[in-house]
């Protein structure tokens, strides 16, 4: 969960997901809608279904036994180099190396590393720094300290110099040159894409169908999406055989993804009869009701959340009374 998530943001939902899925057999004995549900909000669903795949792999080994060794760790789904290191080290006090984003600004500016750490030969570098430093004895303490400098003390804005334990070693701080390590990536153009969502209603029901399994949001339930330049009406009778009505717009919002923001242009449809839905199991109506319990991407949420602000005369007035 912490990666590409700050602890303040992970930790109600790591507190949720161990009170559901409290040990790796019970989480390898559910199915993935219900991993998906309670990661749901959290972004980066690759890392649940990795982590749902894992604990499968994890419960066919010989008495449900996690790998040992770092090889051995990073065969798991979503295990990395970095990762498989730091569970060596405080599973099994295996001496390894670690350099997750904080070890990494910690060590570029003590030893005032240049270049972008995300290139190939900067990386190489600090990897063979990293091990080069590894103490003889004591790993756990060793490299829980070097991530804790990281996230507390050497933070990439505002960092607490004056308390770090490293200042008087610190080429970066000696310098008084801390604010350019590490070196930044160039910066790029963030291409933005744009999608039509459809807000299809009827009564207290909500269309919805689940995203393939690869992809943005794969595997979770979001409301149905076409081109801009696509009929919304045309659509949901040629695809899905009803007979709908346009009511009005919501505001276009953005969401921001890793490499691309998504133009988001919300279409309010009205059906009046609910049809029953066969198309594999990829489509279904959600009452409203239901939606906490949902696996769905964020903007979906926040749209679910923006109806249920509605009053009854913004709602009829958005879709129409019934």
């Amino acid at each position: 969960m912490l990666q590409q998530t700050q602890v303040a943001t992970a930790i109600p939902y790591y507190q949720r997901f161990l009170a559901r899925f409290p040990d790796v057999m019970t989480l390898a004995a559910a199915d993935e809608e219900a991993v998906l549900v309670y990661w749901s909000g959290l972004g980066y669903y690759a890392r649940a279904r990795n982590l749902y795949r894992a604990a499968r792999m994890v419960a066919e080994c010989p008495g449900a036994r996690f790998p040992q060794d770092v090889a051995g760790l990073m065969t798991l789904p979503g295990v990395g180099r970095s990762t498989a290191a730091a569970i060596a080290a405080f599973a099994y006090g295996h001496s390894h190396a670690i350099l997750d984003g904080n070890v990494r600004r910690v060590l570029t500016r003590a030893f005032a590393v240049p270049g972008y750490p995300g290139h190939a030969s900067v990386e190489k570098g600090l990897w063979a720094l990293a091990e080069n430093l590894l103490p003889g004895e004591h790993i756990e303490a060793y490299t829980q300290g070097l991530m804790d400098i990281g996230a507390t003390l050497c933070t990439r804005r505002q960092p607490r110099c004056g308390d770090c334990p490293l200042q008087t070693i610190c080429k970066a701080y000696l310098t008084q040159t801390v604010p350019s390590f590490p070196t930044p990536k160039a910066a790029r153009v963030i291409p933005e894409r744009t999608t039509r969502m459809l807000l299809v209603r009827q009564g207290e029901h909500w269309l919805l169908e689940k995203r393939p399994r690869r992809g943005i949001w794969g595997g979770l339930w979001s409301f149905p999406e076409i081109a801009l330049e696509d009929d919304p009406v045309e659509r949901l009778r040629v695809c899905w055989g009803l007979n709908a009505w346009p009511v009005s717009t919501l505001p276009p919002f953005r969401h921001t993804f890793t490499h691309y923001r998504l133009i988001i242009h919300p279409v309010c449809l009205a059906v009046g009869k609910r049809k029953a839905l066969t198309d594999s199991g990829g489509h279904l109506w959600l009452n409203q009701a239901d939606v906490a319990a949902a696996a769905i991407p964020t903007p979906v949420r926040k749209i679910f959340k923006l109806l249920s602000q509605l009053t009854m005369d913004d709602t009829n007035s958005v879709f129409g009374s019934e």
